[in-house]
């Protein structure tokens, strides 16, 4: 997708990774972290993969594990929507919900308890950990971005999350110089809640929330902040302009892409919209828009 364009010699793409299975940017990485699981010997016949998760990587995990036969337990924040609880019990994992004022940090050390009190009957994957979840981006997400710009991507932009997708992204692109350039490298912006309490499911807030253990804030040439209004906002812009119906992440994403740009000039900034509306029906109801 590229638009949004604010002034001449700006170029916005943004990569639609709800194609992806599971719906969401999450496939990447949840498949890779299963994969290791398996082809390390970790994991064995009996015991049950387990995760704490907001709901994509949930999602993701879900679709592979039913595909393969393979046993899931997700711990899961209540507050998370109920189109996320409906796909996952349609994709047979079994979901314990969590306090939802702890968010995906309460999800996490649930997912840690279960682990260490039963240890031959879970798995305990931990995304927010497991080196393969930046890795995926390092070797896809980052690689395409380069193909699909013809090498001319300057400017990253992604929130903050689980920050597999930042992380791995970002470090890779650090390793990009572009033919005929003299630009020492793409720039890496991050990008987190503008508050504590938001409306953007899944993103930290750095100040208040655990700082994912992968995370590597070295990456990042400049942290900004987004507002759950500023990504409502543009749920409603990318709705109108091209019909297109996104996530708040995805338009959170877009929204600090936009204000980057405006500031920053001209460049090709790039940034990945996570996952659409699917999931997001009460967001959709509360901003009176169509959802289909």
């Amino acid at each position: 997708m590229t638009f949004l364009e604010p002034t001449q010699g700006v170029e916005i793409h943004a990569k639609l990774e709800w194609h992806q299975l599971g719906g969401s940017v999450k496939a990447r990485p949840a498949f890779r972290i299963l994969k290791e699981a398996i082809a390390s010997g970790r994991w064995r016949s009996g015991m049950r993969m387990l995760d704490a998760t907001s709901g994509n990587t949930g999602i993701a995990y879900a679709a592979f594990c039913q595909a393969a036969g393979v046993p899931l337990t997700l711990c899961l924040p209540a507050n998370a929507s109920e189109e996320r609880k409906v796909v996952l019990a349609k994709l047979g994992a079994h979901v314990i919900l969590t306090n939802p004022l702890e968010g995906t940090d309460g999800a996490q050390e649930e997912a840690r308890r279960l682990a260490q009190d039963n240890p031959r009957k879970y798995l305990y994957l931990d995304q927010y950990s497991n080196p393969e979840n930046w890795r995926a981006h390092y070797e896809t997400t980052a690689e395409e971005i380069i193909q699909q710009t013809a090498g001319r991507v300057t400017h990253f932009v992604a929130g903050l999350g689980t920050t597999g997708t930042f992380t791995g992204t970002g470090r890779r692109l650090a390793d990009h110089r572009p033919s005929g350039r003299r630009l020492k490298h793409v720039e890496r912006i991050a990008l987190q809640p503008e508050t504590a309490l938001h409306g953007l499911e899944g993103w930290k807030h750095l100040e208040t929330a655990h700082v994912p253990p992968i995370c590597d804030l070295k990456v990042a040439d400049a942290i900004e902040t987004v507002s759950t209004e500023a990504s409502y906002a543009m749920i409603r812009r990318v709705h109108a302009e091209t019909g297109l119906q996104i996530s708040p992440s995805a338009a959170a994403n877009l929204a600090g892409t936009l204000a980057a740009a405006e500031t920053r000039g001209p460049g090709v900034y790039v940034t990945v919209c996570a996952d659409d509306a699917t999931k997001y029906g009460e967001v959709y109801k509360r901003l009176n828009l169509p959802q289909s």
